[in-house]
């Protein structure tokens, strides 16, 4: 026989059962005592038995158990117990998970000590709180935001849909390009982007959306289409078309260390705006933990930049 039973119902029973009387128990469950004594009837149309004795053979004052009853009420028991147990254990997560705060990045923002500036100032807000980092493909220029699989992430921009996030730049860098050793302008100190515009370059997903024209310097083209190359997803994938020559590709200077190895030599370029990179999070998350992690981030951000002013004095 299957059967489906609310846990409330079973609660009713086991009540009922302890307390021996039907206005004693629905006074402890703050429920009417006809409302409890139809709600055992239907549990006992259930189960095609009675689970308390009335009328003449129960005590005058109350109701006891028969044997279908006394058979039950130990495993209603047990389901009860299991259920709190499972209810505390989610409740257990729900809190563990709201204080675990989840960043999105596609390349590290690991700049001049940011991050430890931003956990440091970040733990002090929130001592009890968790920072998980998650790296996240290119063919994703929000870092895992759109989809919410992050709660805040550091971003390239321009943003795609910009009215559904708040950010804050916290580096402005310029943007080089990277090109084979063996390419005729590695040689010069600088490259003017004019003489890049019939080089083919690699280019991110189109998934990317304006990201993908951003670093391919649409803006800066006069209305020329680029000639694509390849498309690359990776730091490991650019590094690799690189050095195939299947194509440059321009990226900031905090990141030519990682594409900037055997093979490879980065430039400066004129005629070209710097690129920015951002902390941002959903317009409409107002979670203590994400406006804090941002507040933490503008405070860091703050002193990296106080600190290389002094250095540069």
């Amino acid at each position: 026989m299957v059967m489906d039973v609310h846990g409330r119902d079973l609660r009713y029973f086991v009540t009922v059962a302890e307390e021996l009387h039907f206005t004693r128990a629905a006074e402890r469950l703050f429920v009417s005592q006809p409302a409890l004594s139809k709600q055992i009837r239907m549990l006992e149309r259930q189960l095609g038995a009675p689970l308390f004795e009335r009328g003449s053979s129960a005590p005058a004052t109350g109701v006891r158990l028969t044997p279908v009853g006394e058979a039950l009420l130990p495993h209603a028991r047990e389901v009860l117990a299991a259920w709190d147990r499972g209810l505390a254990e989610a409740e257990r997560a729900k809190s563990t998970q709201r204080s675990t705060l989840v960043a999105g990045m596609s390349t590290s923002p690991g700049r001049g000590g940011l991050l430890p500036a931003i956990r440091s100032r970040f733990t002090a807000l929130h001592p009890a709180a968790t920072v998980r980092l998650r790296q996240v493909s290119w063919d994703d220029p929000t870092a895992g935001l759109a989809d919410g699989s992050v709660d805040v992430a550091f971003v390239w921009l321009p943003l795609p849909d910009p009215g559904r996030y708040r950010w804050m730049v916290v580096a402005e860098e310029p943007r080089l390009v990277a090109l084979p050793d063996r390419h005729p302008l590695a040689g010069g100190d600088v490259v003017d982007f004019a003489d890049l515009l019939d080089e083919p370059f690699l280019a991110l997903p189109e998934t990317a959306g304006p990201l993908r024209d951003y670093w391919l310097a649409v803006d800066a083209r006069g209305g020329r289409p680029p000639r694509i190359g390849a498309e690359i997803a990776s730091t490991d994938e650019t590094y690799e078309a690189l050095v195939d020559g299947r194509g440059v590709c321009l990226l900031a200077a905090g990141n030519a260390p990682l594409i900037a190895l055997g093979g490879v030599t980065t430039r400066p370029v004129a005629g070209i705006s710097p690129s920015r990179l951002a902390l941002a999070w959903r317009a409409d998350d107002t979670r203590p933990l994400v406006l804090g992690y941002a507040r933490a981030c503008r405070q860091a951000t703050w002193a990296v930049a106080r600190e290389r002013s002094g250095d540069a004095g």
